[in-house]
C-alpha cells in the first residue's frame, strides 16, 4: 500500500517532494527512477535529468530501464520498486506508460511502492480514471486511487469537454507545471500554483471524501 502519492506538475517541481521526503525519512533517501513514459523521447536522458534534480538532496538514485512490455517481467525491477524510499515516474507519453505498466508485474509493484511521485502527464495514468491526452476523454487507468482524476493544462474547449465527460462527483485536477498535490491520509495541495480543481464545471477542492 502506497504511503504517499505525489502528483508533480514538472521536473522543476520535484524539489518540493524531495524536500518533504528527506525531512521525514532518516538517512540517505533511496530513489528509484522509472522512465517508461520517456521511451520515445529519451529514457536515459530523462533519468539523468531526474538524477541531477536530486543533487542538492541526500539521496542515491537508481534508474530502472523499463521502456516496453518485455522489460516489465524482470523480477529485480519489481523488487526495487517495492523497496525504494521513493519511486519517481518520468514524464512523457502517458499512453505508452499505461500500455507498458497495465496488467504487468511493474504495474502491480507500483501499487505497493512506499512513496510514489508521478511527473507531468504520468499522474493521470495512476488513477481509476485516466484522461486521454489526445482529446481529453476519460478512459481506464491503473486504479491506484479513485475519486480524483489528473490532467494537464489544455485549451478551454478541451477542458470544458473533459469536465462534461467525467462523473460530476469526481474531482478533476488540472496540474500546471509548478503544482504539487499529495495524498497520504488525505489529499493535500503542496504547491497550488497552476492547480485547478473542479467537479463538473464548478470550482471545487480536494477533501477527505476523495477515496484512495
Amino acid at each position: 500500500m502506497i504511503r504517499t502519492f505525489y502528483a508533480v506538475g514538472s521536473l522543476a517541481a520535484l524539489s518540493v517532494v524531495l524536500a518533504e521526503r528527506t525531512s521525514v525519512d532518516e538517512g540517505e533517501l533511496d530513489v528509484v527512477v522509472l522512465p517508461s513514459a520517456a521511451a520515445f523521447t529519451g529514457a536515459p536522458e530523462a533519468c539523468v535529468a531526474i538524477a541531477e534534480a536530486c543533487n542538492e538532496f541526500a539521496v542515491r538514485v537508481e534508474a530502472l530501464m523499463v521502456t516496453d512490455r518485455a522489460s516489465t517481467n524482470e523480477p529485480y525491477f519489481a523488487q526495487r520498486l517495492r523497496q525504494a524510499d521513493l519511486v519517481v515516474l518520468a514524464d512523457g507519453s502517458s499512453l505508452h506508460a499505461r500500455m507498458t505498466w497495465r496488467n504487468s508485474p511493474i504495474g502491480e509493484a507500483l501499487k505497493e511502492a512506499r512513496n510514489l511521485a508521478a511527473i507531468g502527464s504520468v499522474a493521470s495514468v495512476l488513477g481509476e480514471v485516466m484522461i486521454d491526452p489526445r482529446g481529453g476523454a476519460p478512459t481506464i487507468g491503473l486504479g491506484l486511487f479513485d475519486g480524483v482524476a489528473f490532467t494537464q493544462p489544455a485549451s478551454d474547449d478541451q477542458l470544458v469537454r473533459t469536465r462534461s465527460l467525467v462523473e460530476p462527483t469526481m474531482a478533476l485536477v488540472v496540474l500546471g507545471p509548478h503544482g504539487v498535490v499529495a495524498h497520504d491520509e488525505r489529499w493535500r495541495v503542496l504547491c497550488a500554483d497552476g492547480v485547478v480543481v473542479t467537479r463538473g464545471q464548478q470550482p471545487s477542492e480536494l477533501d477527505l471524501g476523495d477515496r484512495y
